[in-house]
């Protein structure tokens, strides 16, 4: 029967440094392993960010386009403002043209004196603080669509169609005619622009036959 060495079961004692650093390596190594998972919030983080940031690029976007279609708006209704402004405003001195005609007439046949003066002097004031402008004058070229052409004639003195003779004023209120002028207009006398256009031709030929105009 073989005798059995005493102690051989029992466990080695190991010291306990060796158990300290044993735990510290495992400690270590756990740490060494989870490294990598730290990485991960991170990115999660970053990706939250990146949705954030789109989202208020979008809502930005979403912003401008609402305040340039607002600024848009704000202008049409000045616009539509100031349209039905000059309508109503329109509307009501056509009505009061015929007496502003008359008012004119009375001023060139020297009959506005008196407390008549006074009167159409303060009507003229308030037409004229409404916006009203009276246009049309003698030898401004004819434009149709400002002007009214109710005589026609010729002049050997004109180049162009003019208008010689204003026989209504016209009226405006900012772009908007009330009323066309009426004038009488001439135009240039047929034949005398080719007349003009031989006569300098035989001139200028003249004067290089003669070897150029004569000095005085």
């Amino acid at each position: 029967m073989t005798e059995e060495t005493p102690g051989f079961d029992e466990k080695p004692d190991v010291p306990s440094d060796a158990a300290s650093e044993d735990a510290a390596q495992a400690e270590s190594a756990d740490k060494a392993g989870s490294a990598p998972a730290g990485d991960v919030p991170d990115v999660a983080l970053q990706a939250q960010l990146d949705q954030v940031r789109t989202a208020l690029n979008e809502r930005t976007a979403d912003l401008q386009r609402l305040q340039a279609e607002y600024q848009n708006y704000r202008r049409r209704v000045e616009r539509d403002r100031i349209t039905v402004k000059e309508i109503a405003a329109a509307n009501l001195l056509s009505e009061l043209l015929p007496t502003l005609d008359d008012i004119g007439r009375a001023r060139e046949h020297g009959e506005l004196v008196g407390g008549f003066k006074s009167v159409a002097e303060s009507m003229e004031t308030v037409v004229a603080k409404l916006g009203l402008q009276q246009f049309g004058k003698e030898g401004e070229p004819f434009d149709p669509t400002i002007h009214e052409a109710l005589m026609h004639s010729y002049a050997p003195d004109v180049t162009e169609t003019t208008c010689v003779a204003i026989l209504q004023p016209g009226y405006r209120i900012g772009e908007r005619t009330i009323r066309p002028a009426r004038v009488a207009v001439a135009e240039p006398q047929p034949g005398a622009q080719s007349t003009k256009s031989t006569s300098d031709e035989d001139a200028k030929a003249s004067d290089e036959e003669s070897g150029g105009p004569e000095e005085g």
